[in-house]
């Protein structure tokens, strides 16, 4: 028994396969898609995790504290009872060691078919500044040392963490030489299908890439999860994990061997043309809230480098900060609205204020006469090689 829908561009309607694609078995989660079986391509792409929820906020307006209309702008927003983070499943099970299969889901969930964390429109929204911002001066590097790695049928294997609709694998696939082979991780079915359908279908040279996708949860990564893995990525991750989950993504990256690449993780400093009073305290506010329940914020690059280097790796940064002028004016607006909602979540006496800023700085954003730069870090772990150099 299979489950397909026919879709004929656009963002899905609900998970199943374009027509002619592939078909997802009903219940699975784990699907295979080479690329010379893919059709078409999505009339729009989406990119990585972070995101909003589902509703926004209309207009000026400051989203109510612990309500779902608050948009993330450079980060979630957890409903109430929900951590916002991804945990790579260890087992085909659905079961986390020790954890039950629903134990992390909001309070009150029936443990069924779980809602959808991001809004795959904000994911679209937001991929032509995250494939502009990537630090492309990491890949150089990348490839020396994925070149250097023993041939292997198939080509490299990478681990895309928390994929969202698969913007990383369509910015980096394409610049990486050889056969390929992504395996996209994600919680969210509807999400693994577009990143799956939309995925590339050729490398930098012409080898073909194919895709697996794997739905689950995403803590206790281990060295066995990334057992032949060439490389481990993802886009917008790190500022949503606990100093704990790092750590297990370090020690799993150095314990399989293989490099990591994760790009887009806040840094905590947002800079705003024409400056306003608020905006010091808007951002200290909104960085506050993305240290909420333990999760690191703007301090996750840090913690990684720590623990991947404890590890022996070497590590690199580079900014990857987003740049918004009025040719981004929907995606700076929508940023506009998480970001302010998450501050105003955080310290409630902002509203007034808030929302005063939030109407002023949408009209500009509206008359091309806002730019905003959005501060982010990469980073690129790498084993040392057996020789010992860096």
């Amino acid at each position: 028994m299979t489950e397909t829908t026919t879709v004929t561009g656009g963002i899905p309607a609900q998970p199943g396969s374009r027509e002619g694609v592939y078909e997802l078995p009903a219940g699975s989660e784990e699907t295979r898609v080479d690329a010379g079986e893919r059709t078409g391509e999505p009339s729009g792409a989406a990119a990585g995790p972070d995101g909003p929820d589902e509703q926004g906020t209309q207009g000026g307006e400051v989203g109510h504290g612990g309500s779902p209309g608050v948009i993330a702008g450079a980060g979630p927003v957890a409903r109430p009872g929900e951590r916002a983070t991804l945990r790579l499943r260890d087992g085909a099970d659905g079961n986390h060691g020790g954890h039950g299969a629903h134990d992390d889901l909001p309070e009150g969930h029936d443990g069924g078919e779980e809602p959808a964390r991001y809004a795959p429109e904000w994911l679209q929204l937001r991929e032509p500044a995250d494939a502009a911002a990537r630090a492309a001066d990491l890949l150089d590097p990348l490839r020396d040392r994925l070149a250097a790695l023993p041939d292997r049928e198939g080509g490299l294997v990478v681990h895309d963490l928390g994929c969202g609709t698969g913007s990383m694998g369509r910015w980096l696939a394409p610049r990486l030489d050889g056969a390929q082979h992504w395996v996209l991780h994600d919680r969210d079915p509807y999400l693994l299908h577009f990143a799956a359908v939309a995925s590339p279908r050729s490398a930098a040279d012409g080898s073909r890439v194919s895709v697996e996708t794997r739905r689950g949860d995403v803590a206790r990564l281990t060295p066995d999860a990334l057992a032949g893995a060439s490389l481990v990525t993802a886009s917008a991750l790190l500022d949503v994990l606990t100093d704990e989950e790092i750590d297990a993504l370090a020690a799993a990256c150095a314990g399989a061997g293989c490099p990591a690449l994760l790009t887009l993780s806040v840094a905590g400093r947002v800079e705003l043309g024409p400056a306003d009073p608020l905006d010091a305290e808007l951002t200290e506010a909104f960085n506050a809230h993305q240290r909420r329940t333990g999760l690191l914020g703007p301090d996750a690059v840090t913690v990684a480098c720590e623990a991947f280097a404890e590890r022996g790796m070497t590590v690199r940064l580079h900014p990857s900060p987003w740049r918004l002028g009025p040719e981004h004016a929907a995606l700076t607006a929508q940023w506009l609205r998480g970001w302010v909602g998450a501050a105003v979540e955080q310290r409630p006496e902002l509203r007034e204020r808030a929302e005063r800023y939030l109407g002023e700085r949408l009209a500009a954003c509206e008359a091309g006469e806002l730019e905003v730069v959005v501060q982010h870090s990469d980073l690129l772990a790498l084993p040392r090689p057996s020789g010992g150099a860096s």
